[in-house]
């Protein structure tokens, strides 16, 4: 035995280690999900902006729209309208879950709103 130790504290300190690494590793995790919801979050920015920017200039209203949801995360629905001049494009998408340990966060509902003004030919 070594000076200074406790023969009942031998090993406490992988005990804790074992007690914390999950919740280490639950936290990397987490956070990781939140990076991607943020990264879909701005896809679906650019999703919306796209597909008003391909209407407003006059493209075809079905290949813009199948622009936005390629630029978009996988899932992205798509809708265009028109109001007083300008093209007003809403993208929404929604990012699964983390699973496992964190299934209690549930999925994230991304939507984003573009407008643009229509150009004259």
């Amino acid at each position: 035995m070594r000076k200074g130790s406790r023969a009942g504290e031998r090993g406490a300190a992988t005990a804790e280690l074992t007690m914390v690494l999950p919740v280490l590793v639950a936290l990397t995790l987490g956070l990781v999900w939140l990076l991607a919801v943020g990264i879909d979050q701005a896809r679906t920015v650019d999703a919306a902006r796209e597909t008003a920017r391909a209407v407003a200039r006059g493209d075809d209203e079905a290949s813009a729209l199948a622009r936005g949801r390629r630029v978009g995360p996988a899932g992205t629905v798509v809708v265009v309208g028109r109001s007083g001049g300008d093209v007003v494009a809403t993208a929404t998408a929604t990012v699964a879950g983390p699973g496992g340990l964190l299934r209690f966060l549930g999925g994230a509902h991304l939507s984003a709103q573009a407008v643009a003004a229509e150009e004259s030919p």
